[in-house]
């Protein structure tokens, strides 16, 4: 996970004019939900898999902090400080104690506000990206502590591949995980806001004895065995009900994908994107396909898990 060497500053290393980083896609094969703690989160036992649908961040000299965005909905992106992308490069310079001039470029194609971790996946790649450009070498602990104070799923797209969150889902443990699983992903029209899902499952918990959160052993061997029927009988969402009760839509969706013939369907982290797990290539085909007829999607993608995690290019 170590950058580039050399020396380091707000230009870059010397020869280096841009680092590219592609990062993935996450659905969250098991998200399970503990009552709201006295700070507001919730402690989570949250099961990440990265899956082959990237954004990609270019990282390049420049007078001063600078974000730019293409792609689906890029209009929907903040160009500004609260970027996770730029508050990454702000973070990973300040600890170095640089001046974070870089241009920050941001090409999409996981979906925005999705629930798949889009900007989460941003944050992990402008920190990766600015790392080697500065030449900066940051132990991968430490990229991790950053990624942490970013937010609950950047850690995770940093990692990739498998692994099992505790606490806000920012203390992973990375899991073995075979495959391929094959996944169509069903991208709503607007998106869902995710403190207002949690809201909603607050809101729905009332008066409820809500369970400690915790990993399904069912679901962890179906991941190390890569046993696609078991999986799709072990994947949980503790978010799906709230999401639902926000965007009742999505019921139509995940019963269009069933009847399509996908072996499981569940919404996606906090949504609205809706995500089917199927037995191969030609099914992922064969029910994205029947989602874009069915007019209850405005788009699908197919992807496979596990994928690896930020990549620089």
């Amino acid at each position: 996970m170590n950058g580039a060497t050399g020396t380091s500053g707000a230009t870059g290393v010397t020869g280096v004019t841009g680092v590219t980083v592609r990062v993935p896609a996450k659905v969250n094969a098991q998200l399970a939900v503990g009552a709201a703690r006295p700070d507001g989160f919730h402690d989570l036992a949250n099961v990440f898999l990265a899956v082959s649908l990237y954004d990609e961040v270019t990282a390049t000299p420049a007078d001063r902090l600078t974000v730019t965005c293409e792609g689906p909905d890029a209009d929907k992106v903040p160009l500004d400080a609260t970027n996770l992308a730029a508050r990454a490069a702000t973070l990973l310079a300040a600890r170095h104690g640089l001046s974070p001039d870089v241009h920050l470029h941001i090409a999409k194609a996981i979906p925005v506000a999705g629930g798949m971790a889009g900007g989460s996946a941003d944050g992990a790649g402008a920190l990766l990206a600015c790392d080697a450009l500065w030449g900066l070498g940051t132990p991968r602990d430490a990229l991790l502590e950053i990624c942490a104070e970013l937010g609950s799923d950047v850690p995770f797209s940093l990692v990739g591949g498998a692994a099992l969150g505790v606490g806000r889902g920012e203390r992973l443990t990375e899991l073995p995980v075979a495959g391929p699983f094959h996944w169509v992903f069903a991208v709503a029209d607007g998106g869902l806001s995710t403190p207002a899902v949690y809201g909603e499952f607050d809101r729905l918990a009332e008066d409820v004895d809500v369970p400690e959160p915790v990993a399904s052993p069912a679901l962890l061997e179906a991941l190390r065995t890569g046993d696609t029927t078991a999986l799709a009988g072990a994947l949980a969402n503790d978010l799906q009900a709230p999401a639902l009760s926000l965007r009742p839509s999505l019921a139509a969706t995940l019963a269009a994908g069933t009847e399509a013939g996908a072996l499981a369907a569940l919404v996606s982290g906090s949504g609205p994107t809706t995500a089917f797990l199927v037995k191969d290539a030609e099914s992922a085909d064969q029910v994205a396909r029947a989602l874009r007829a069915s007019g209850t999607c405005r788009a699908t993608h197919t992807a496979t898990s596990p994928a690896p995690g930020a990549t620089v290019l």
